[in-house]
């Protein structure tokens, strides 16, 4: 489905992530950033970074002047040695940036620990060179980037204001990952019926999910549980993690999963909950349950894509999901978000993707290029 793009200020470091591969982006910029890690070593043209990973760092810039090329390092390694993250992951991170303007001159442009929300990323849709920046660091590490001045040009291809003089940096603190093939744990307590679709999910692939035959759909909006999460319940305006299927009444056809989306097979979608960036039956449907919950949904026309869903390209009818709700993050409001504007498509949260809800239709769109996975919602 195609996410529509949230009215909310991505991190300029989503935003550098997102530009980083784009062609305007001269071939110097692009050296690996190789990170140091263990015994090694940060690069001294670094800013000197200290603090408890998990909270606001404090960043010495005395004797250094910006860098004129990308340059990065692992200020701490976290100790999650089964967390390590991966290439197709979307990770959970608090960002505090500055714009370094001259030697021992920098100001703090943006902090999510300030905000009270972290962002959400998508690796799979960030250039080489910053992921491998992130991949196989473990969860809990705390890593500084440093680029060099944004080129005017490169900026209005993005959308983004012109650049102020100098180069930015950003340390961001990894909180959490969200892995390829992930699944809530449990084993499901139910699986339909009833005049209910029925939902077998073998291991970490997509659901099997079986119409029953000669049965009308409900009328009205289904909610069952077929694990019960033991998280906190899903608030309206948090970012969801989730993997889902979606599925016609009519005829059976999956027509939008996270399971089979081309180039991201597997990988969760994360969008804003409960403010109508997505489908009313998915508003209505998933805040108030659990994280660690599956969900069977079974969602009448009225709160899915109406009467004239086929003119738009959006699934006709009674639609059937099953939905894991992987994590439920908080999301700043938009006036407490400050630095460059833009949505990051994938939404409020870095990752790319949506979900087979949103209110607009075709097949999921945008993610997370930089910014924050839930830029959207979903209507894949």
């Amino acid at each position: 489905m195609r996410l529509r793009a949230a009215a909310i200020a991505v991190p300029c470091f989503a935003v550098m992530l997102a530009v980083s591969s784009c062609g305007a982006v001269p071939e110097d910029w692009r050296t690996p950033a190789f990170l140091q890690t263990g015994e090694e070593e940060l690069d001294d043209r670094l800013p000197e970074v200290s603090g408890k990973v998990g909270k606001e760092p404090e960043v010495d810039f005395s004797g250094k002047a910006p860098p004129q090329e990308q340059i990065s390092g692992v200020v701490e390694q976290g100790s999650g040695e089964n967390e390590l993250i991966r290439d197709s992951d979307i990770i959970q991170a608090d960002v505090v940036e500055y714009q370094w303007t001259a030697e021992g001159k920098a100001e703090q442009t943006q902090s999510t620990y300030e905000a009270g929300a972290p962002i959400l990323l998508n690796l799979g849709q960030l250039s080489e060179d910053l992921k491998q920046g992130l991949v196989n660091q473990p969860v809990g590490s705390r890593i500084v980037y440093a680029f060099p001045p944004q080129d005017p040009a490169q900026a209005q291809q993005t959308g983004q204001p012109s650049p102020e003089p100098g180069s930015s940096v950003s340390v961001l603190d990894v909180r959490d990952r969200y892995g390829e093939a992930e699944v809530v744990p449990g084993e499901q307590t139910t699986n339909g019926g009833d005049g209910l679709p029925t939902v077998k999910q073998p291991g970490h692939d997509q659901p099997e999910i079986t119409i029953p035959e000669d049965t009308e759909p409900p009328e009205e909006l289904q909610t069952v549980p077929l694990i019960e999460g033991g998280g906190p319940e899903v608030e309206a305006g948090q970012q969801l993690v989730v993997q889902y299927t979606g599925m016609q009444w009519s005829n059976g056809e999956v027509f939008d999963s996270t399971w089979t989306r081309q180039g991201a097979e597997g990988v969760p979608s994360t969008f804003i909950i409960g403010d109508g960036q997505v489908i009313k039956g998915w508003d209505e449907g998933l805040v108030g349950q659990q994280v660690g919950s599956r969900m069977l949904l079974v969602i009448p026309p009225d709160l899915a894509y109406g009467e004239n869903a086929a003119q738009s390209g959006s699934p006709e009818g009674t639609l059937v999901f099953v939905v894991d709700i992987l994590d439920a993050v908080d999301s700043a409001p938009p006036q407490e978000q400050s630095g460059s504007g833009g949505s990051g498509s994938g939404g409020g949260s870095g990752s790319g993707s949506g979900s087979g809800s949103e209110g607009g239709g075709g097949s999921e769109g945008g993610g997370s290029g930089g910014g924050s996975g839930s830029g959207g919602g979903s209507g894949e």
